[in-house]
């Protein structure tokens, strides 16, 4: 039941995060776009936002595949890290994070994400029991 909550406020937070990409927090997420990536910022921001979309949605809607579900999401986490790097090397301002402290300890949070991804679809779980 805990997990299905978890997975549920995953997803939730997921969308939300992927709709701000789209609209109120776009500026906040161009900063974050590191510049040696080699395509359009905005179309970074725009292609992220809507990738977090269909993921945030489904972990919510299709429960039986939440697994594969899980494990993209947890990748996809791994794959945006860059970004975070990036702002704080860079010293980048963006979301309040206007600090070298702030900014690092964001850091800490982005494999908490990848665990909490792994961990609410049963991915790791599904993962040990092979």
């Amino acid at each position: 039941m805990f997990t299905h909550l978890a997975r549920t406020l995953l997803g939730a937070a997921l969308t939300y995060a992927g709709i701000t990409h789209l609209t109120t927090n776009r500026k906040e997420f161009l900063a974050q776009v590191p510049t040696w990536v080699p395509l359009d910022a905005d179309f970074v921001v725009v292609a992220s936002g809507v990738v977090e979309i269909l993921l945030g949605l489904s972990l919510i809607i299709l429960i039986k595949h939440q697994v594969k579900i899980g494990w993209i999401t947890a990748a996809f986490f791994v794959a945006i890290f860059p970004g975070n790097i990036s702002q704080y090397v860079n010293g980048i301002d963006a979301f309040g994070l206007d600090t070298d402290q702030a900014r690092l300890t964001r850091l800490f949070f982005q494999p908490l994400l990848v665990i909490w991804a792994l961990w609410c679809t049963g991915a790791w779980k599904s993962y040990r029991n092979k």
